[in-house]
This record gives structure tokens, sequence and C-alpha cells, in this order.
């Protein structure tokens, strides 16, 4: 018997770190990308809670070189805060994808990143990757 369950509390620390914290699902609108040209892509990412406990959470989606997550074509990395989320509780976040002009026909792949977070943003517990794929044509 731990200190804390004198106390009435637990651990759920353990918990969270042994197991896959995400059902993660990634959709593009629309699917493909302009090559050699300024186009958007929608990059909508929906996160469900599978713990038993109520976790803090955010995204964190990275580019290749040839795309962007603005209009300018300066931001490569992007994080999206999507905050508490109850058991078996889904959120949906939405990230818009850039080609310009030095985009070139072909796949690219992107990484999104979910993470499980305690007391706030700066500390990670838990973490969930998967890489998606996009085309420009």
């Amino acid at each position: 018997m731990g200190l804390f369950d004198r106390f009435g509390k637990r651990n759920v620390a353990d918990d969270l770190e042994k197991q896959l914290p995400y059902a993660m699902k990634t959709e593009f609108v629309p699917y493909k990308l302009r090559a050699n040209g300024r186009s958007s892509s929608s990059l909508f990412v929906s996160v469900k809670n599978l713990t038993k406990e109520p976790v803090m959470s955010s995204v964190i989606i990275e580019v290749p070189q040839k795309l962007n997550l603005d209009e300018i074509g300066m931001a490569k990395q992007k994080e999206v805060r999507i905050g508490m989320l109850a058991p078996n509780e889904e959120k949906r976040a939405t990230i818009d994808i850039y080609s310009g002009p030095a985009t070139d026909k072909g796949d690219y792949t992107l990484s999104v990143t979910a993470f499980v977070h305690y007391r706030d943003y700066g500390h990670v517990l838990n973490s969930m990757k998967k890489r998606v794929m996009i085309s420009a044509i």
C-alpha cells in the first residue's frame, strides 16, 4: 500500500504511461495540393482520449521543407493546444497546409504528434506519433 492509497489518492501517471493515450484520425480537404503554385489544404486531426482519466492534450504538426503552415512560407512546425479531454471525449483541430512556387510534384510526409501533459503544457507524460502523406500534382 502506497502513501497515496492511504489518503484516497492514487498515482495515475503510471497507468497513463503504459498504454496508448489516444485514437487519432487525420483527413485532408482537398486531399491534394497544387505543385509549383500557391494552394492550400486543411488537415483535420481528431484526437480521442482512450484512458480512464481526463488528460490535458496538444498536437504538434511538422511539415517538410517545401510545404508551409502559413501563407508567408516561414512556419514549418505548429502546436495546437486542445485542452482537457474527458475519458472517451473526442476533439478536432484544423491546420492549414500551404504549397508554394518551390513545391515540386510528389508525395510529402507530415508528422503529427499528440501529447499528454500534466500540470501545464511544458510537462509531457506520454505521446503518440503518426505520419501522414499528401500529394502535390
